[in-house]
Parts: structure tokens; C-alpha cells; sequence
């Protein structure tokens, strides 16, 4: 079985401390993250307390690439449990209604930070131990923020217009905060630059997420094309308190930075996210978040193999296919840079009905792509008669940036 290097003092403190807070009924979730046991598909695990048949148990959700397992402890064997999967896991997170803490794990030390609740921060319900629940939100609807956007009334209800929004907007944060668990970033910063930040909305609930429930002090950019939109996310921002929070009038073409930890784009048209994607692997970022639409570039070269030509001669399926290819490309090839790589449904984005992102985050530092991939991509490419596809160019330092400025 896989081990880590650990400062055993710290790691003591922090099983005790969890044993407290269950003891206090003050525990709310513990979340293991970066798994590097002998279970290779396991990627974290997150605890939480369940009142089953009138009887308290700790309840373990293992997750899997491709599946979730839950499995139910006594409260007085569950400590074992935890001491045996904290070792094998690079960061832990306590999250109780009087203390935070977090323990982070490299190779040469252990690193444990504790901050104690104000009574004002922990005077709310204990949390609620009903198997079914209501579903967890990753942003909280009373903060201002939320009313400063037009998203909640003075009372901090959903306006019911904006109903839409506000599930996109704590579905966005889910999948960024599963990701941010993955990533190794050993910093008190995290700097991220959002690509098209239209009116902020999810851009400010990024900001209010970190700064309300992790240890890390965000830095955060929106570049956005559209100067009313500016300013009135930095009129937002300035009400907000979010100090750290600023936006650029651009594009992906006009701002320049030579620091990055996560590239954030959710609606650049067309090679607009092949420039984005492209800033985030030359930036080294932990973290790359896609949503692309309007896939135009493939679309004309597109030559349809002989066995499919029957089902591609129909307009929609070519173009389809084209989305596919397209995407599928820039997948591989940021895999050949050393990400692993997931493309799955998000919920669509109010100017477009495209729904499919592309989440990549970073494994390991390479000296060479990945020959193996490379060669994939030009069978795909050969297969479909693809001579020119934008972010492999850039990649290999064969254009350079220019006209990406559409808007959809």
C-alpha cells in the first residue's frame, strides 16, 4: 500500500481534531482528497454524519472516476477508518460549525492550518443528519453579492426570473470545487483569469466560493469585451468587498499575463477557446475550464470517410461531427500536454445552447508531448481530411494571435 510523507505530529493533531468536533456534534464534512493508494480509480472520499434508523453513523462517499460508492460506519470504528485513508491522501479538509482546517501534504512536509469560527460565523443550526437531505449548495443565497447581481430579492430569495441562473451558477462551483481538490497548488494565492466574463456571474460566485471555504486567497481577472459590462463588475466588486477581484476590457488576444493557476472559458467563439486553452497549457495552469461554441473552423475542411458518407450527407450530422472532432482534438491535445482530461454536459449558457465543457487539470510536468497522442490526432485528422486546426498550430508555435474576437 502506497504511502505519503507526513509530519506525524501534525497529522495526529488533526484526527484529534476531528474526533472533537464528532464528539461536539460540531462536525459538518471531512473530504480526503488526491487519493495515491493502491485503488487507482479512487479519487477522493468525503464524510459526513447520517441519522439511519434513530442511530448516528458516519457516512463515506467513495468516489470513483466512473462511479460512487457509499458505505455506512459506527461512529467508534470510523476514526480507524480515517486514520488508515489520511496517510494516502495529499490534502484533507475539516469543515465543522466552529473550525476549519486543512492538512496538505508534499514530499518533503506536512503542512497544518487550523482557523477557529468567531461565534458570529458559527452561530447557525448544527448540521442537519437526515439521510435525505436537501441538496448542498456551494454558494450561500444570502450573500450580497448575489442581490448586487440581480440574482436575489433584499430577503435573499431567488428572483424567480433568475431561477435558472442560480442553478447554473452552484452547478459551475460543484464542478470547480471536485476539480479543486484534484490539484496541487501549495500556494496562499490561487491567480485565475475568466475569458469572457459577461456580467460576472459566475465569475464573483468563483471569488466568494474560495474566499468563504478554502485557506487560499484568490486573485481573480474577468476579461470581457463589452466596456458597460466592466464597469459595472467593478461598480459589483467594489460593493462587494472582493479586493482581489478586477476586470479587463479584451479579449483573450489583449490580455497579457505570465501567471496563471486556472484559465476559465466559457463562451469564446469558435478558436477563440483554442487561444484560451492555448494560454493556460503555455501558463502551466493547474486548472482549464472550457465551454466552447460556435465550431466553424473544422466544419469547411471537413471530408467525409467513404463509410460515412450516408449519415454525414445530412447538414445537422456533419456539423455535429465537425463539433465532435473539434472538440475531441483540443481533449487530446491537452492530454499530450499532461492533463488529464474530462468532457461532460454543464448546463447551458444563457447566450448559447451549447452545454458541453471541457475540464482539464494537470498531472504531471512533461519535457515532450505525448508522441503516442500526437499520433492519434493526425490519424483522426487524415481520417477527415483536417489540414489546419488552431490550437495545434499554436502549440507548435505556428501562428500567431489574431482575429478572435467574435461574439455570439
Amino acid at each position: 500500500m502506497s504511502t505519503l510523507a507526513i509530519d506525524a505530529p501534525q497529522e495526529q493533531q488533526f484526527i484529534e481534531l476531528i474526533q472533537q468536533t464528532i464528539q461536539a456534534q460540531q462536525f459538518e464534512r471531512l473530504i480526503l482528497s488526491q487519493y495515491q493508494g493502491s485503488e487507482v480509480e479512487l479519487e477522493k472520499i468525503t464524510f459526513r454524519l447520517v441519522e439511519l434508523q434513530q442511530h448516528t453513523k458516519l457516512s463515506a462517499l467513495y468516489h470513483y472516476k466512473t462511479k460512487d460508492v457509499t458505505k455506512n460506519y459506527e461512529l467508534n470504528e470510523s476514526i480507524y477508518v480515517i486514520q488508515a485513508l489520511i496517510p494516502l491522501c495529499k490534502q484533507s479538509n475539516l469543515f465543522a460549525l466552529n473550525v476549519e482546517a486543512q492538512l496538505k501534504k508534499n514530499k518533503k512536509k506536512a503542512m497544518l492550518n487550523i482557523q477557529q469560527l468567531s461565534p458570529q460565523a458559527s452561530n447557525h443550526p448544527k448540521p442537519t443528519q437526515q439521510h435525505n437531505r436537501e441538496k448542498e449548495r456551494f454558494v450561500d443565497q444570502a450573500s450580497p453579492f448575489l442581490q448586487y447581481l440581480g440574482i436575489t430579492e433584499n430577503n435573499g430569495k431567488v428572483i424567480p426570473a433568475m431561477a435558472r441562473k442560480w442553478k447554473q451558477i452552484n452547478k459551475f462551483i460543484e464542478i470547480f470545487s471536485h476539480a479543486y481538490e484534484q490539484i496541487d497548488l501549495n500556494k496562499d494565492q490561487i491567480k485565475i483569469v475568466d475569458f469572457g466574463s459577461g456580467k460576472g456571474y459566475l465569475t464573483f460566485a468563483l471569488y466568494d466560493y474560495l474566499q468563504q471555504q478554502t485557506n487560499t486567497q484568490p486573485v481573480i481577472t474577468g476579461v470581457e469585451l463589452r466596456s458597460n459590462l466592466v464597469e459595472f463588475c467593478e461598480d459589483v466588486a467594489a460593493k462587494a468587498g472582493f479586493d482581489q477581484l478586477d476586470f479587463f476590457e479584451g479579449d483573450v488576444r489583449t490580455y497579457q499575463t505570465n501567471d496563471l493557476d486556472v484559465m476559465i472559458a466559457l463562451h469564446a467563439c469558435d478558436i477563440a477557446t483554442d487561444f484560451a486553452i492555448h494560454t493556460g497549457i503555455r501558463l502551466n495552469a493547474s486548472m482549464i475550464m472550457c465551454a466552447p461554441c460556435c465550431h466553424k473552423e473544422l466544419r469547411p475542411q471537413l471530408h467525409s470517410p467513404a463509410v460515412l458518407k450516408p449519415m454525414l450527407q445530412f447538414g445537422i450530422h456533419a456539423g455535429q461531427q465537425a463539433e465532435m472532432l473539434t472538440d475531441s482534438l483540443r481533449a487530446l491535445l491537452l492530454k499530450a500536454y499532461g492533463y488529464e482530461v474530462k468532457v461532460f454536459e454543464f448546463v447551458s449558457l444563457e447566450h448559447t445552447s451549447k452545454n458541453k465543457m471541457i475540464l482539464a487539470t494537470k498531472r504531471k510536468e512533461i519535457d515532450q508531448p505525448d508522441a503516442q497522442i500526437l499520433q492519434q490526432i493526425q490519424a483522426l485528422k487524415q481520417m477527415y481530411g483536417i489540414e489546419k486546426q488552431t490550437l495545434e498550430l499554436l502549440l507548435n508555435d505556428q501562428i500567431a494571435i489574431e482575429n478572435v474576437g467574435c461574439k455570439c
